[in-house]
């Protein structure tokens, strides 16, 4: 397809912009061959008539598709031009804040200005073997391919990173190389790579200076070389410079400082040490003030400084010579300040006694005399005579400043070289990685000989880099089998050669330097001359005569001529330097000792850098006068010869190239000038790169990217089974030019835009996909639509006739309703008149009624109330006298109580206003508050009292004056008579007057009565409602009181509540970090004593192994297998006397408690044997007498073989009598006792029980030994008879004829004599057996009679607390019950200890029994001949015994302990004992073993089994540590055996899920409790071994399965990739599915399952798994742009809930692992939601709490939309995101720490095997072990 196609209308192009570089457009027409003009729409609004150029008539750049905007690697683009790079570059830069980017083989780095956390240790782990193309652009990417591309080529690599000053190239250098130290590690304990790491703050404070441009800019170049051994450790270092620039030294400009080191020592000057330097603040120095800026904002210097003396103290500079630099840098500063005093034109001298000049002389240690004449005159040499001739002020200014710089640049090469010496290593180099710091390409509005050096070597390092990117795209070519063209690049030999060559710029200076009378004019007229016209590259400025320009690579530069010479000279004053070296400071003279030696030394002019060559670690010696010639090269020389051996190093090694870009002049972060970025890029030879892949095929894909990206544009016809068939197929029709597309062996390669077509054919294609579906779905819509309107309408009008015919119907009912409402209210109407009028007139008869009623009732009721007042009266009359007299005694007592009350009142508020009262009234609230009720109660029933005294009162009153009344009708009746007596008439009117006087005193005394009484009531009521409002008041204040109690126990409640849960949250964080914390000081103590190991291994094989004879160690071995490797300290101690032969043991300290324990058990332990020998010994003094009184007794006769036996059947049925007896006694015991003790339950019933079931069996056992030593005797007799005799003697008769038989009278009596011994032995234990049982059934009646008068104590005991008050019943009860429960304990004790007495004694005596037996054999089978022991073998006396007297122990001997330990563990297949054996059968039986050990007390064999066992678990995992099944057997089995400790360690918190058989089986001599403890330490080794193992086997499988795998086929396309989407140290792709990880999860799980392993175990180990698999896969998408989509999105969330799902399956869903995968599913969710409104912000919030900020920014940063329908997350939205998550306090790290190990615990679980059912399988070949 042509290129003018693609112009069609709605095509965005580029164009050229003043002020922005390039701008972007759209075209509003399509393009026609032949249009001038191309109309255009800028993106800000405008319409632009583009004019092309009529000469060229080049269209513009066309711009690149979204899709591919912000992509890694630059030569992805389609289009490759500079606005495609430009734009692409500020995107990342500004939009996803990405500051690196691919170009090719080119990293591009742009200084964002800003600390991002993107450096830490987690990104290097995340970088760290992954492949370049894999991850997103980082220093780290680079740094890992070279570091790869070295161990797996053999071949040196170098870094260069270039780029102006202030682009960050120092940073980038250091970033790089500390990766190596952190990657690597170092080769031996020296911390080599902490010295490299150290090496840098003390080159940048000596050759780091503030620049206008940067803070922190290096002056200098370097070169720092790496070094590795054969297993690719850090050795050692080494380090060139090239060009310092020495007169920073005594000249800065504005804006600008001096080197740091001297900003340094003034802010230090206070220090002690620093006194005798006399410095002060920078200001007062004239070499640190020019600038005007001697502070960096953000940096301390004197902090800076003790950075400087730490990293020289560490690379091995002595305080001493620290103090000596010190010492110089502080000299030159005074220095600077010594001035001159003019005498006339051409001499000047120096004041006497200059202060300046004293203090530097001082420094020095140099005579001040001869330094001042020597500043301020010089010598002259002619070839007869030397002249010493006085300068200028000039001149000694000059030569002052000369003087400082050479000091300061011999000082630099000083400490460059003790530098290399301390990074330097005795171990030889087996391969560098050289990282090379240098300045890149500068231009100036005054470019001089410093410009013109710097520009040369960038001029070769660019031809290096145009070479080395012509190969590596020829390599890539030919590698694919795609024809080769030429292709045309910039090749910059010509400029070189007119610097370098003969003749050239550089030959002409040192040629004019040469000259007595040289001058830089005369220099420029031989440059014009030999140039001029002659070489298209030189040319000559058209207004001056002392300059010229060269065309560089990257730019013309114009060179002014003045100070080239001088500074290509470098003169220094000699006579000055004499001084110098004649110093008494002995290290002046040091650096001046260089000048014989170097071979090139460092010299500069006085305003130039020097260059300085690779210095060695120790300096090579040579003539005098070779010496001195090597002295007169010029600078330019030297610095042509440092890059020649420079360009030879690079080109030695593989380059990887690093360009710094600085982004603005301003140092604003994330700030992007298009115009300082454009002239970078161009003179990095970043666009040059791009020039030449866009000159070939620049974008290349493999097969199946190509099929997986364009299937939408194939049909299903062209779809073949060989994809690359297909691809050519479709290609063929797609691009009818077969010269834009050439096919390779793996790839497809493109021309420049031919993906940008196919993209857009993708795109239409798509799009009308798009609108067909649109179209179709708009289409069903609609029908859907009409469908639902029609039904609507169809509906809508069945209502309305409905609802017509409804309303006529209504319309009919209310019309009869009307007539039927007419009718009923006409009748209402005229009904309702009759009703009023005849209700009016019944009220009018009833109230006339009423009225005439009512006056009757008048009339009769005045009557009847006149007749009560007469009455009423007459009794009020004789009242009144009575309630005076009462009322006054009643005023009396009443004011005398309501004077008492008063004070008691006056008494109580004084009380009650007092604190005390108060305090009172707080503390017994109730009761008072219950005082003052019954005082009211008190009050009211004294009121009543008086209520019914004065009631009584009235009564005698009325009765008093019923007596007046009838006396006065008795006067009355006197009357009558005195009308007889007149003169009693007037002694009757004095009486009655008198009568009356009282009457109305005592109706006075009555109304003062009343008055006192109504105010006493009054008082009384007060009072009363006065206490009741204080009651109520109190009542208030107690109920508030109450209530702010309960409020505060309530609040205290909460409050402790959630502290307690606060502090128990904060106790198990704690918990975890502490054991975290223990479990990485373990790791870290196996890994040192792996490291102890190891050097003594090389110290043994040094010691023993001859010279000659030594053995190369593998190089492929991992510096990080260490880390995985155990072995423990006590394995060597025992190993190494065991090599040497020469043992020695260390004695461990005595545990004296321990030690008087064991020798009380001795002591037992001896007496006990003792006295079981005593009775050994009068055993068998009884046998021996037994036997001689046998041997004397006469021959046997018949009637005695016959008694025995009649005695023996005597015996049986006796024994058989006895058993009835129990019987009988049980049944007895069980019906005759009371029911409260023979119940089942109760305590006695079962105590007898047991007694009664163990004496039965006890019985049943020794009836069977009895039977089996009859039958065993009958078969010996049997086989003593002759063979032919066949006749059983089974009565005496046969037995006597038999015996008359035997000739042999000697056989007779040794038969006799065994048969009577043993009958005899029978006869004995048969007796004691009865007598024990006759005591035991006499014990047992006892026990009985006993137990019936205890019921009748009981009986009476309840019938007289029955009697008791319940108090004291109770207490009576429970002390009875005390009383009982302690005599029934004690007797149990005493039954307890005599059965166990009964049971030793009978197995001593059966011991003793089968011993006798044994020896009976043996004289029997002496007496018979060998014919019969042929013919019949005679069985031995075997007594069975049951299996429970097994006890669950192995016995071994001690010299076995080595092949027990080799066959059982060092030599055991893990999967063979999975596989066939119980789980965790060595660890049982290990600890049956120790339990044997235990059993005979032999604590050396305890422990030694115990530290054998241990040490040769670590020395199966250090072979075999990285073998999954040996580490997940072993962890088993050490957890089961730390399990069988814990669990039969007799410990009460570990027997409660115990057997009694188990608790049987307890350790009774030692505490292992130590052993427990280095078992659990062992054992979380192990896990941490294990968690490594598995990571290992799974690191591989996440990033493949989980990210890159397509689980769901065509969710997510492929986007055209770059040169870096996959390298060359790519093993296998695509290799690893999720089903692989399901499989291998599966195969973990089925392996741990069978080995036995704890379910909590297996638990913590799935849940780390997961973390592991969660950690990497969210880190890697963190670093992955291409990874952050949609489609992945989808992908990933699918591939969790297979996982899942996984866990559902094995029943592990409470494990703890899905918790861990939250931040990858929220991840995933992320990508998947809605990034536009503030609403889909605050989801996203509330959302991804498991996501830190950092890591939601970065993924949303990320996010890249896989189709032109996806949309990119704009700025704003982030912003948004940011602020809203600016107040969330998380960590700032970015990555998940995927070495992150859950600290492990072992939860007890105690085992239900019984120990005495293992069998030991003869396939472990542990038969030298026996069961005991």
């Amino acid at each position: 397809m042509a290129a003018s196609e693609l112009y069609t209308k709605f095509a965005r192009v580029w164009i050229p912009d003043p002020e922005e570089v390039w701008k972007s457009a759209e075209l509003l027409k399509d393009y026609k061959p032949g249009d001038k003009v191309l109309l255009l729409h800028l993106e800000e609004g405008k319409d632009l008539e583009y004019h092309l150029d009529p000469k060229t008539k080049e269209l513009p750049h066309l711009r690149n598709p979204d899709i591919l905007v912000g992509e890694n690697d630059l030569t992805a683009l389609s289009y490759l031009h500079e606005p495609a790079v430009l734009h692409n570059l500020r995107v990342r830069f500004i939009d996803s804040k990405l500051i690196y980017t691919y170009c090719g083989i080119v990293l591009v780095a742009i200084n964002p200005y800003e600390q991002l956390p993107i450096y830490g240790e987690d990104i290097i782990n995340a970088y760290s073997g992954q492949n370049m193309g894999d991850m997103d652009p980082h220093i780290f990417a680079v740094a890992e391919e070279a570091y790869k591309q070295m161990a797996r080529d053999e071949r040196n690599q170098s870094i260069i990173v270039s780029g102006e000053s202030g682009a960050g190239k120092t940073v980038s250098a250091k970033y790089a190389m500390r990766y190596f130290a952190t990657v690597s590690g170092s080769a031996s304990e020296a911390n080599v790579e902490e010295k490299v790491l150290a090496s840098n703050p003390i080159m940048e404070s000596i050759g780091n200076a503030k620049t206008t441009r940067n803070d922190n800019s290096s002056r200098f170049g370097k070169y720092i070389e790496i070094g590795f051994d054969k297993r690719y450790r850090i050795i050692g270092a080494n380090m060139r410079t090239y060009l310092l620039e020495k007169s920073r030294v005594v000249f800065q400009a504005e804006e600008e400082r001096n080197y740091h080191i001297f900003y340094q020592l003034c802010a230090s000057a206070k220090l002690p040490e620093f006194k005798m330097l006399r410095l002060g603040n920078a200001d007062n120095f004239n070499y640190t003030k020019q600038g005007g800026s001697p502070v960096i904002e953000g940096v301390d210097d004197a902090k800076e400084m003790a950075h400087t003396r730490q990293a020289c103290t560490l690379l091995g500079i002595s305080e001493s010579h620290q103090m000596g630099i010190f010492r110089i840098l502080a000299g030159i500063l005074h220095l600077g300040n010594v001035g001159f005093t003019s005498r006339d034109a051409d001499s000047c001298t120096i004041p006497p006694k200059h202060e300046p000049l004293c203090i530097f002389c001082d420094l020095m240690g140099v005579d001040y005399e001869e330094m001042c004449h020597w500043l301020c005159h010089r010598k002259l040499a002619t070839a007869t005579e030397t002249y010493i001739k006085p300068i200028s002020k000039l001149q000694a200014t000059n030569a002052r400043d000369a003087l400082a710089k050479h000091i300061y640049a011999k000082l630099f090469n000083w400490i460059v070289d003790n530098v290399n010496q301390a990074l330097h290593s005795a171990v030889k180099q087996h391969s560098f990685i050289g990282v090379l710091d240098i300045y890149g390409f500068e231009t100036f509005e005054i470019n001089s000989f410093e410009q013109f050096c710097i520009n040369y070597a960038n001029e070769k390092l660019q031809q290096q880099f145009n070479m080395h990117v012509f190969k590596l795209e020829q390599e890539e070519y030919m590698k694919e089998q795609i024809p080769w063209t030429l292709i045309d690049f910039y090749d910059n030999q010509p400029c070189i050669n007119l610097i370098e060559s003969k003749l050239g710029i550089l030959d002409l200076l040192d040629e004019e330097c040469k000259m007595p009378k040289g001058t830089d004019d005369t220099w420029a007229q031989k440059l014009y001359n030999t140039h001029l016209n002659k070489c298209a590259l030189f040319e000559k400025p058209r207004l001056s005569n002392k300059a010229f320009i060269i065309q560089h690579f990257a730019d013309k530069v114009e060179y002014q001529c003045e100070g080239f010479l001088e500074k290509n000279k470098d003169t220094v004053f000699e006579e000055q330097i004499k001084v110098l070296k004649s110093s008494k400071f002995k290290m002046l003279p040091e650096l001046f000792q260089d000048d014989e030696k170097a071979i090139s030394p460092t010299s500069a002019t006085s305003s130039g850098r020097t260059p300085l060559t690779r210095t060695p670690a120790k300096p090579t010696k040579g003539r005098p006068g070779q010496m001195a010639k090597e002295h007169k090269k010029t600078v330019g020389h030297q610095f042509r010869n440092s890059l020649h051996l420079l360009m030879e190093t690079l080109n030695a090694t593989t380059p990887h190239y690093v360009r710094c870009i600085k982004p603005n002049d301003f140092k604003f972060p994330f700030t992007f000038d298009e115009k300082r970025a454009v002239q970078q890029l161009r003179a990095c030879g970043v666009l040059e790169t791009i020039r030449i892949s866009a000159a070939g095929f620049p974008s290349r894909w493999t097969y199946q990217e190509f099929f997986s990206r364009y299937r939408v544009l194939m049909k299903q016809k062209d779809v073949l089974s060989d994809r690359k068939q297909t691809c050519k197929n479709v290609l063929e029709k797609l691009i009818l030019d077969k010269d834009k597309y050439q096919f390779g062996k793996t790839k497809i390669f493109f021309r420049a835009g031919q993906v940008a077509y196919l993209e857009k054919l993708r795109a239409d294609k798509l799009r009308a996909a798009c609108i067909r579906i649109q179209k179709t779905i708009r289409g069903w819509l609609l029908r859907k639509k009409y469908l639902r309107m029609r039904k609507a309408a169809i509906t809508m009008q069945r209502y309305v006739r409905g609802y017509q015919a409804r309303c006529y119907a209504k319309f009919l009912r209310r019309t009869k309703a009307a007539t039927i409402i007419q009718k009923y209210w006409r009748m209402y109407v005229v009904r309702r008149r009759y009703k009023i009028r005849r209700a009016a007139t019944i009220v009018l008869q009833s109230y006339l009624r009423g009225f005439l009623a009512r006056n009757r009732y008048r009339k009769i009721l005045r009557e009847h109330k006149a007749v009560i007042i007469q009455k009423r009266v007459r009794g009020w009359l004789a009242r009144t006298h009575y309630k005076r007299s009462m009322h006054a005694i009643i005023y009396l007592q009443c004011c005398f109580r309501r004077m008492m009350a008063k004070r008691e009142l006056k008494k109580l508020k004084i009380e009650a206003r007092s604190v005390e009262r108060y305090k009172k009234l707080h503390i017994g609230m109730e009761n008072k508050i219950m005082q003052l009720q019954r005082k009211v109660d008190e009050q009211n029933k004294d009121y009543k009292c008086l209520v019914e005294k004065l009631t009584n009162l009235e009564g005698i009153y009325n009765s008093e004056t019923e007596k007046l009344r009838s006396d006065l009708e008795r006067l009355q009746l006197s009357e009558e008579e005195a009308k007889v007596a007149t003169g009693r008439v007037l002694s009757l009117q004095e009486e009655i007057a008198k009568l009356r006087k009282d009457l109305e005193q005592t109706r006075s005394e009555k109304k003062c009565i009343e008055e006192h009484a109504d105010r006493y009531k009054q008082e009384t009521e007060q009072l009363v409602s006065n206490l009741k409002e204080e009651n109520t008041l109190l009542k208030q204040e107690k109920e508030a009181l109450n209530h702010r109690i309960v409020q505060q126990a309530k609040e205290m409640t909460e409050t402790m509540e959630k502290k307690l849960v606060e502090e128990t949250k904060q106790l198990e964080l704690d918990l975890n970090d502490e054991r975290l914390r223990y479990q990485n000081l373990l790791n870290e103590f196996s890994r040192l004593e792996e490291r102890y190991d190891d050097l003594k291994e090389e110290m043994t094989l040094m010691v023993h192994v001859p010279k000659p004879g030594h053995k190369r160690t593998d190089s492929t071995h991992s510096s990080n297998e260490s880390e995985y490797i155990f072995s423990s300290e006590i394995a060597e101690m025992e190993d190494i006397p065991s090599r040497t032969e020469e043992p020695s043991e260390k004695k461990v300290p005595l545990d004296m408690s321990l030690f008087l324990k064991l020798q009380k058990r001795v002591t037992e332990l001896e007496q006990e044997k003792q006295v079981m020998q005593d009775e050994l010994d009068r055993k068998e003094e009884q046998v021996l007498r037994s036997k001689a009184k046998e041997e004397e007794r006469p021959q046997i006769r018949g009637a005695e073989l016959e008694y025995e036996s009649l005695k023996r059947q005597e015996l049986e049925s006796e024994n058989k009598k006895l058993k009835n007896e129990l019987n009988e006694l049980r049944k007895a015991l069980s019906e005759k006792s009371a029911p409260e003790v023979t119940a089942p339950g109760a305590p006695a019933y079962r105590v007898l029980m047991e007694q009664l079931t163990s004496v039965s069996e006890e019985l049943d056992v020794r009836k069977e030994e009895v039977l089996i030593l009859r039958s065993q005797l009958v078969s010996q007799k049997e086989a003593i008879q002759p063979k032919d005799d066949k006749n059983t003697m089974t009565d005496s008769t046969i037995l006597l004829e038999d015996v008359q038989k035997m000739k042999d009278k000697g056989e007779i009596a040794q038969a006799y004599i065994g048969l009577k011994e043993t009958n005899r032995l029978l006869e004995s234990q048969l007796q004691s057996q009865k007598r024990s049982h006759e005591n035991e059934a006499e014990a047992l009646r006892g026990e009985i009679q006993s137990l019936k008068e205890e019921n009748n104590r009981q009986q009476q005991l309840l019938a007289q607390n029955l009697q008791l008050p319940p108090e004291a019943r109770i207490e009576a009860s429970l002390q009875h019950e005390i009383t009982r429960l302690t005599n029934e304990n004690l007797d149990l004790m005493e039954q307890l200890e005599k059965q166990d007495k009964t049971v030793r004694k009978l197995k001593k005596q059966l011991k003793v029994f089968a011993k006798k037996i044994g020896e009976l054999e043996v004289g029997q089978m002496e007496n018979i001949s060998p014919g019969q022991i042929i013919d019949e073998p005679i069985r031995p006396v075997n007594i069975p015994r049951k299996e429970k007297d097994f006890q669950g122990m192995l016995e071994y001997k001690k010299e076995d302990e080595q092949k027990l330990v080799k066959n059982l563990i060092l030599e055991l297949k893990p999967r063979g004992v999975a596989v066939n054996l119980i789980p965790g059968l060595p660890a049982y039986i290990l600890f049956m073993c120790v339990r044997h050990a235990d059993y005979l007390n032999d604590d050396q064999k305890v422990r030694s089994l115990l530290t054998s066992t241990i040490n040769s678990i670590k020395k199966v995992l250090k072979k075999r540590g990285d073998d999954f099944e040996t580490v997940s057997f072993w962890l088993s089995n050490t957890c089961r055996f730390l399990h069988c400790l814990k669990q039969y360690s007799g410990e009460e918190g570990f027997m409660k899920h115990n057997t009694s058989r188990q608790n049987e089986h307890c350790l009774t001599n030692f505490d292992l409790a130590e052993y427990r403890q280095v078992l659990s330490d062992l054992a979380i080794q192990i896990y941490q071994q294990l968690v490594r193992v598995l990571e290992n086997i799974l690191q591989p499988m996440i990033v493949s399965g989980m990210l890159e795998h397509e689980t769901i086929q065509g969710v997510s396309g492929v986007k055209p990739t770059g040169l870096r989407k996959r390298t060359s140290s790519i093993a296998d792709e695509g290799t690893y599915t999720l089903d692989s990880i399901l499989r291998q999860l599966n195969s973990f799980h089925s392996v741990m399952c069978q080995h036995g392993m704890d379910p909590e175990l297996i638990k913590q180990v799935v849940k780390q798994m997961f973390y592991i698999i969660g950690a990497i896969t969210l880190n890697n998408l963190l670093l992955r742009k291409d990874m952050c989509s949609w489609s992945k999105g989808m992908q990933i969330r699918y591939n969790v809930s297979q996982l899942e799902e996984w866990l559902r399956d094995k029943n592990l869903m409470n494990s703890g692992a899905k918790e861990t995968l939250e931040p990858l599913i929220q991840a995933a969710q992320l990508l998947q939601v809605k990034k536009k409104t503030d609403d889909d912000a605050e989801a996203i919030c509330s959302m991804c709490n498991a996501l830190t900020t950092a890591q939601i920014v970065k993924v949303l940063n990320l996010y890249t939309p896989v189709n032109e329908f996806e949309e990119r997350v704009s700025v704003s939205f982030i912003r948004t995101i940011q602020m809203r998550l600016r107040d969330r306090k998380d960590s700032p790290q970015l990555l998940m720490d995927a070495k992150h190990i859950f600290p492990v615990t072992f939860p007890f679980n105690p085992s239900s095997l019984a120990l005495e059912t293992i069998q030991i399988p003869a396939s472990l070949g542990l038969g030298f072990i026996s069961r005991v």
